[in-house]
């Protein structure tokens, strides 16, 4: 056999009923955990069937236009879930996590299909659209981490950062130690699953490789590949994020407009 085994319906019932004893755990902890699982696992089976059905023309019609449409859908959608995740708002935050995810997770994909693997043509499907979903994945989260950090510690340190303004410093110099401890809560994540990755976890991607055949060898490549291609990702959105928001929350004269932070309810 070289191709992976088929998964039946009643296969996935029957994996889907192990779901019942996280909801068992949940009810005799008291953790009001069920709904949130229910709704997790629904809309899991919901959006992966529609990703399944959607990609069958996307792989078919093999056209440029349609790829880099799929695309430009997937990173709207990542930079949505990026921002619903944050608990603070800037104006334009929406649009500055696009931008971001557009120059990070885009720029990264296109490099890693049209120059790193060298495919032929360079928007070939197989290629582009998955290595653009595991980046866009974990670059969602770098962005949405190091966003709630910085206009956490905008809102909570603004008199330090105020005072540090009244002494003369410009706002990117009263801004940079706010900058930094975001760029490292947001790192965090890919930081600490390469490390692990090899040791304590077999990554998704390899798995799924090596269920579908390819060689551990060449799964195991590939693995390094996407997770080096993660971290330049994410180092760069979160980057451009942060950027964006002290750029929206700061004025040509060097002011903190902390009137700009909207707490989400």
């Amino acid at each position: 056999m070289t191709g992976p085994v088929d998964i039946a319906p009643w296969q996935l019932a029957v994996a889907a009923s192990l779901l019942l004893l996280h909801g068992a755990l949940s009810l005799w902890m008291r953790l009001d955990l069920e709904k949130k699982l229910l709704v997790a696992a629904v809309r899991s089976v919901v959006q992966l069937s529609v990703l399944g059905w959607v990609l069958v023309p996307v792989f078919d019609v093999d056209a440029p236009w349609l790829v880099l449409l799929m695309g430009a859908v997937m990173i709207t959608l990542a930079a949505r879930e990026a921002v619903q995740r944050v608990s603070r708002r800037h104006p334009g935050m929406q649009l500055s996590a696009t931008v971001a995810l557009f120059i990070g997770g885009g720029s990264t994909a296109l490099l890693a299909s049209g120059v790193i693997l060298d495919v032929d043509p360079w928007y070939k499907p197989q290629y582009l659209i998955p290595m653009l979903g595991m980046v866009l994945g974990n670059s969602l989260t770098g962005i949405s981490l190091g966003l709630d950090r910085c206009l956490t510690d905008l809102d909570d340190n603004r008199g330090r950062v105020e005072a540090m303004l009244a002494l003369g410093a410009t706002r990117w110099e009263a801004a940079r130690p706010v900058a930094a401890d975001a760029l490292r809560t947001g790192l965090v994540p890919i930081l600490n699953a390469m490390t692990a990755v090899g040791l304590v976890t077999i990554p998704g991607m390899m798995t799924g490789q090596i269920l579908g055949g390819t060689p551990p060898g060449l799964a195991a490549r590939y693995q390094i590949l996407i997770l080096f291609l993660i971290a330049f990702a994410t180092a760069l959105g979160t980057g451009l994020s942060v950027a964006l928001a002290l750029s929206s929350m700061f004025d040509d004269g060097h002011r903190l407009r902390s009137e700009r932070l909207q707490r989400r309810d």
